[in-house]
């Protein structure tokens, strides 16, 4: 009895491997789901040291930026400054304007969507409490 070995060699060359995803998309999900839980989703952006800021919302002072008596405060698509009631949008250069050190200690500041309320502490008057950016 003679046995068929060129039968036998085309059925092992023939058989593809199966490769089962199931279990390789459940780790994958699963993966996707430890990190995304884990994950820290705040919307700080990072920055050189000049423009960090401390929980008072005051920038540090370093030897960079100085001892300054105006710090300048970007918002994304700022087109309303209103200081203590009184309309001061004339002082937005570039979706930026330039707030008195002493108004972000001692005063509040309310920063919305495109726009910045500012109250300020008693003796500046609203001209002097922010300043059109310097380029």
């Amino acid at each position: 009895m003679a046995i068929d070995v060129g039968r036998h060699k085309k059925k092992i060359s023939d058989n593809k491997p199966n490769i089962n995803l199931v279990p390789f998309i459940d780790i994958l999900f699963t993966i996707m789901i430890f990190l995304v839980v884990t994950s820290n989703f705040s919307a700080e952006a990072q920055a050189d040291d000049a423009d960090v800021t401390e929980g008072g919302g005051k920038p540090n002072v370093t030897s960079v930026s100085g001892d300054v008596e105006y710090y300048v405060m970007p918002v994304a698509n700022l087109h309303k400054v209103t200081v203590n009631g009184v309309d001061k949008s004339d002082t937005i250069l570039n979706s930026a304007v330039g707030v008195q050190a002493n108004v972000i200690d001692n005063g509040k500041i309310s920063i919305k969507p495109g726009e910045i309320d500012i109250t300020t502490p008693s003796g500046i008057s609203p001209d002097k409490a922010v300043q059109r950016p310097q380029l």
